[in-house]
């Protein structure tokens, strides 16, 4: 029935336009009240214009709704193609991720994410494009088919990240063909790399992002505290590209990756959201799991912003289920073994 009735609606959608014209037409050609001067036919037929007129802007309007619905399906639809929810297990890591997008028309965000079980360890990118909405879906689309490709084929944490710079390049270059427009000379992107080896070492590369948070016994703290890279776009990446070392991810930890959105997040008061305060509390709860991580957190933006946050949030985490250590080390970070650092080539 649904599918007799999306047809029929398209037939009918320039007939009922044509209608009300055909009636305004026909009461002022064939009626006699719209051919007289007296008062009273003065308000019949101005009812009767009126009437016209306010069913074509019903007409209309209830168009342009049907149009803003299809489009927010199709957005909708699109993004769950690019931004998958990672799986739930990942190479004995649990994971879970979860975003919040700013623009309520299109229900699309300009956030990424993506994790990805290699030979060279579980891959995770994390990115935040400047902007949201439709424009940026495109550039996510670049970025993260790029990513998906690069963390199979690149040993190196590094070439990964040069890939990811290629990819945005000629995505820009591309747009910048298309569709002149000199803010695409202004874009960026802020990406973090990360890789979590089968051991549980830790290496990063980090572009202008937030650095993540660790989550453990010992509390709640940044992952690094280093200078990040410029991110992608305005400037190249440095000839060398060695990740940074941050130590091991020890069973019962988890990595908590995020969007500049969460810590900017504002209440009505103007005061910023506290990311690491609430991710305290979800570490209250035992056993703390991903998703209670992500509901605790979520819940609490939600308080913060009531409802509307005006910049894209994207949340992951990233749990160590491994069973590699003993239980009691929990809570202790062990300091990155001594060995050769993976540099990438020119």
């Amino acid at each position: 029935m649904f599918g007799i009735r999306r047809p029929l609606r398209r037939v009918l959608a320039p007939g009922l336009p044509t209608a009300w014209g055909a009636l305004a037409i026909t009461y002022k050609l064939f009626c006699p009240l719209a051919r007289q001067d007296a008062l009273p036919a003065r308000i019949v037929t101005s009812a009767v214009f009126f009437a016209v007129g306010t069913g074509l802007v019903l007409h209309m309007r209830q168009a342009l709704v049907r149009e803003l619905k299809q489009a927010r399906r199709v957005a909708g639809a699109a993004q769950s193609v690019l931004l998958r929810p990672p799986p739930s297990r990942v190479e004995g890591l649990n994971a879970a991720a979860a975003q919040l997008s700013a623009d309520r028309g299109a229900s699309v965000g300009g956030d990424l994410y993506e994790v990805i079980a290699t030979e060279h360890g579980v891959r995770v990118v994390m990115g935040d494009v400047r902007g949201h909405g439709l424009p940026a879906l495109g550039t996510v689309a670049a970025l993260l088919g790029s990513f998906r490709e690069a963390a199979h084929d690149e040993p190196d944490l590094g070439r990964v990240l040069r890939r990811l710079e290629r990819a945005l390049h000629r995505h820009l270059c591309e747009r910048a063909r298309d569709t002149p427009d000199a803010t695409v000379a202004e874009e960026f992107v802020t990406v973090l790399v990360l890789e979590i080896r089968e051991d549980g070492e830790l290496y990063v590369l980090n572009c202008g992002h937030p650095w993540p948070y660790l989550l453990g016994g010992a509390g709640v703290r940044p992952l690094a505290r280093a200078d990040p890279l410029p991110p992608l776009g305005p400037f190249p990446l440095p000839v060398d590209l060695s990740p940074v070392p941050c130590g091991h991810l020890l069973r019962g930890e988890s990595v908590v990756l995020f969007t500049d959105g969460a810590e900017d997040a504002r209440d009505t008061r103007g005061r910023f959201f506290s990311l690491p305060e609430s991710l305290t509390e979800a570490a209250h709860d035992r056993p703390v799991s991903p998703q209670q991580i992500l509901r605790t957190v979520l819940a609490a933006l939600v308080r913060h912003t009531a409802g509307r946050p005006t910049d894209d949030i994207a949340l992951l985490v990233l749990e160590n289920d491994r069973g590699s250590g003993p239980p009691g080390a929990r809570g202790t970070v062990r300091p990155a073994t001594t060995h050769p650092q993976p540099t990438t080539g020119r």
